[in-house]
């Protein structure tokens, strides 16, 4: 985790302090208490279903709260659309407390307290920018936010030890605070976020109908593309019904987009037609160029591929190798071939080092094959 500070026992001391009650013990929630036990903080669960408070607490990401129990700090982990419920009832029954929330969508939850009149005075709405395809307490993990953006929504009347207090929990966790506006974070997750599972869906709802045969040629780019498309509907629903109009605003702008590349490739051979698609293809190029990578740098990576056989120990000696050679590994991709014995490696390294990670691989007799599409 980032900025650690350690001990004369060896575990990091926590800026986290006191007892800290989560409610919600689904993914975000255990994963939370995961996180903060490994800190030696006192985490108090709570959740609506005591079937998943209980599995939460089984695998160590906390205790159940407590009556009795004063929390310094309050994580409300629960679906959209109860989040606004939850952070009143939290407030009132704990007024001392600061109560944050880690919901996907902040504008809403914040318009529903307000026109309720509730105090939110110890409020600040934050989302951690971390998650996996599949929920509940038995998929949490206490890395899952090592590295990725964690958003405070703080407004002219935060104190500041309260926003000292939640961005400490971020750090804990390993994550980087960055802070913005309710606004600002709704329309910034509907273009990085709710749109690309959107598309991701409709994508791999084609799939459904499509002959075997074609599928068995999906390679990784396909499967990079379709990926989170394994989300589950029902939390979906209630993010993208809650953040719909920025949601809207780029699924016009993508379709206006769509309807110019298909008008092109009906027309292929109509002037322009191939420039238009060109552009598309090359505005792509742009933005992904844009895409923050390793350690926040806006910065593209030359790739090799690797073919390593289907048997134990021949990643690590692959990864030996190349350290040996003195090529850094950036990101890393495997693929395996549906029936073959063995799986291609897409690995990344800083521009110029592919030519001698190549050569001194092929010396080792290592067998590098081509670009997957």
């Amino acid at each position: 985790m980032t900025d650690s500070i350690t001990t004369g026992a060896g575990v990091r001391a926590a800026r986290t302090s006191g007892t800290v009650r989560v409610v919600g013990a689904g993914l975000l929630g255990a994963s939370i208490g995961h996180a903060l036990r490994g800190l030696d903080v006192d985490v108090a669960l709570a959740d609506a279903s005591p079937a998943q408070l209980r599995l939460a607490v089984d695998y160590g990401a906390g205790r159940p709260a407590d009556d009795g129990d004063d929390p310094a700090l309050i994580v409300v982990a629960v679906p959209p659309d109860v989040v606004a419920d939850v952070v009143e009832r939290e407030l009132r029954a704990h007024p001392r407390a600061v109560v944050t929330d880690v919901a996907s969508v902040k504008l809403e939850p914040l318009h529903a307290l307000r026109e309720r009149g509730v105090d939110l005075t110890h409020y600040i709405g934050s989302h951690p920018l971390a998650g996996r395809e599949r929920g509940g307490a038995i998929s949490a993990r206490a890395d899952i936010f090592v590295g990725r953006p964690w958003v405070v929504c703080r407004d002219g009347e935060t104190p500041a030890a309260d926003l000292a207090v939640v961005e400490g929990l971020a750090l804990d966790l390993g994550a980087t605070p960055l802070e913005m506006t309710p606004e600002e974070h709704d329309r910034a997750v509907a273009l990085v976020s709710h749109v690309p599972q959107l598309v991701a869906s409709l994508l791999a709802g084609r799939f459904v109908d499509a002959a075997d045969g074609s599928l068995r040629l999906a390679g990784q780019g396909v499967r990079d593309t379709t990926r989170i498309a394994a989300s589950a509907p029902e939390l979906w629903v209630q993010i993208l019904g809650a953040n719909a109009e920025p949601v809207v605003d780029v699924l016009d702008a993508l379709a206006d987009d769509l309807r110019g590349v298909a008008e092109a490739l009906r027309h292929p051979e109509a002037p322009g037609a191939r420039r238009a698609v060109a552009d598309t293809i090359r505005r792509g190029n742009d933005g992904v160029e844009r895409l923050p990578g390793k350690h926040g740098q806006n910065r593209r990576f030359e790739s090799l591929v690797v073919m390593v056989d289907d048997t134990p120990g021949q990643l690590g000696r692959l990864f030996g190798e190349l350290g040996e050679l003195g090529v850094n590994v950036e990101d890393l991709r495997l693929e395996h071939s549906p029936g073959a014995q063995f799986g291609l490696a897409e690995i990344s390294v800083v521009p110029g080092a592919v030519r001698h990670a190549e050569e001194g691989l092929a010396a080792r007799g290592w067998k590098i094959a081509s670009l997957p599409s």
